[in-house]
């Protein structure tokens, strides 16, 4: 071989080299900053952590009008979803709570939990039904968890019970009460805000979108099972 296929041959072995370290480095840069290699714990949600799942309207919350010629039967303590509530709440049944509107009547609050929402989606919270405006009270004692809004649930609370067990979900509200902030401890039946159709609420129909959830151990405020709420109102 000649000293010129010489050096082209060497030129050419260089620039295979360069490009096999370019081609490493590159590669280890993008593992380095995959997120899936970070390791780092799950951040809450930006939107929608536990949406107010449908647009409500009046015609379907209005209390079902009773049968000509038939006897109103109250409705059952308990349901086969939900354990009968303890009076005072333990590791496995919510506490008794207070209807969360203020002025209405438990006989006109229809139970819509687990009612059908789209074909996929079922409906894990009571929607109240109440003119914009009504005060929403605490359900129970606790502390204010969250303030949250959302496209579909709008301005939310988010509410811890005192053992951390339980939260309750407020949604669609008009406005919060004054004074109401993140950590404000509040007692049963406090005012936290006001009824309203905020959200993916239909304005002709304001409402209180409001669920019981049990959270997880790690307390997230964006996460837990859902519990219908309807059994654990407090009756006359």
């Amino acid at each position: 071989m000649t000293r010129a296929g010489l050096w082209v041959a060497l030129a050419a072995v260089l620039a295979l080299a360069n490009a096999a370290v370019f081609l490493w480095r590159d590669g280890s840069a993008h593992d380095a900053t995959s997120p899936m290699t970070t390791g780092a714990a799950p951040s809450p949600p930006d939107s929608d952590p536990r949406p107010a799942d449908t647009v409500a309207t009046s015609a379907a919350l209005a209390p079902a009008a009773p049968v000509a010629g038939t006897t109103s039967v109250a409705a059952p303590e308990t349901t086969p979803e939900t354990p009968a509530p303890a009076a005072d709440g333990d590791a496995g049944t919510p506490p008794r709570l207070l209807l969360p509107v203020q002025g209405i009547a438990l006989a006109d609050v229809r139970d819509t939990f687990d009612d059908a929402r789209g074909s996929e989606r079922r409906h894990e919270a009571l929607d109240i039904m109440a003119p914009a405006g009504t005060p929403v009270l605490a359900a129970a004692d606790g502390t204010i968890e969250k303030l949250f809004t959302s496209d579909r649930g709008g301005l939310t609370i988010y509410q811890f019970e005192p053992t951390g067990t339980w939260s309750y979900y407020y949604a669609h509200l008009q406005a919060y009460a004054p004074g109401i902030a993140e950590g404000v401890q509040v007692r049963r039946g406090d005012v936290i805000g006001r009824v309203g159709s905020t959200g993916n609420a239909d304005p002709a129909a304001p409402h209180l979108h409001f669920a019981v959830f049990r959270l997880t151990p790690e307390r997230q405020w964006w996460t837990g099972a859902p519990v219908n709420p309807y059994p654990l109102l407090e009756r006359p």
